[in-house]
């Protein structure tokens, strides 16, 4: 089933990945930031959303950002259906975690979108000792993965490309593989959810094809920049 979104219910991103109310982590590689705001935006249709990270994010542009505390964040919820809050860090060129804590986040909105991984911009990664950070009382885990970098050598396209070779079992002077990125998956087993993006070119797709049909994960495949989304299964 593919879909392309112009804001129907049925068509949205939101919707396939079965977003709850709550707490979201999204982690993993490959457009995360992306993932949060698209899914922020088809969200306040419906309620109220808060972003925000567990660990660091560039400040967004789009929305109003609140870096103080409850009463400042009931205030600009009160005028905007998308609020981003957190903490400056000391260069006040990124954001860390927010001074109210996630579970008195959920209870001021109806959303709280938490980006909670780093992947140095790279489409894949394996994870270390202290990664992700995901809120406790997280409704949902979703893991991004990006398309581009299947068939890629690993250490190019792989985050802690080590690591990553070690749980696909194949050498780091090696190919990523769908089958290799599905034994990191399968064994780190941290989420439920599976979003591969940037799944665009002839090549992409059938390489997201082929790592879907080796996860018992619901998955969707697809591309954020083009809004071009398939359920897998």
């Amino acid at each position: 089933m593919t879909n392309k979104f112009d804001g129907r219910m049925q068509n949205r991103i939101s919707s396939l990945l079965q977003i709850e109310r709550g707490i979201t982590a999204i982690i993993g590689s490959g457009g995360k930031t992306t993932l949060m705001y698209a899914l922020a935006n088809e969200l306040s249709a419906e309620g109220s959303v808060i972003l925000c990270t567990s660990t660091h994010i560039r400040i967004p542009e789009e929305y109003p950002l609140v870096t103080g505390g409850k009463k400042e964040l009931v205030n600009m919820l009160s005028g905007h259906r998308i609020v981003c809050a957190g903490t400056l860090t000391e260069t006040g060129e990124k954001l860390t975690a927010p001074a109210v804590t996630f579970e008195e986040l959920s209870a001021l909105a109806d959303h709280v979108l938490v980006e909670a991984d780093g992947a140095k911009g790279l489409p894949l990664k394996a994870h270390a000792a202290h990664e992700p950070v995901i809120p406790s009382g997280s409704r949902s885990v979703i893991l991004v993965v990006g398309a581009d970098g299947l068939g890629k050598p690993v250490k190019e396209a792989c985050h802690r490309f080590e690591i990553w070779a070690a749980l696909a079992q194949t050498a780091v002077e090696g190919t990523v593989t769908p089958e290799g990125e599905a034994r990191v998956i399968l064994t780190e087993n941290l989420a439920g959810r599976i979003f591969i993006n940037k799944a665009e070119s002839a090549e992409e797709k059938r390489q997201a094809e082929a790592l879907a049909a080796l996860l018992p994960f619901l998955t969707v495949m697809g591309s954020l920049r083009q809004g071009v989304f398939t359920i897998c299964h």
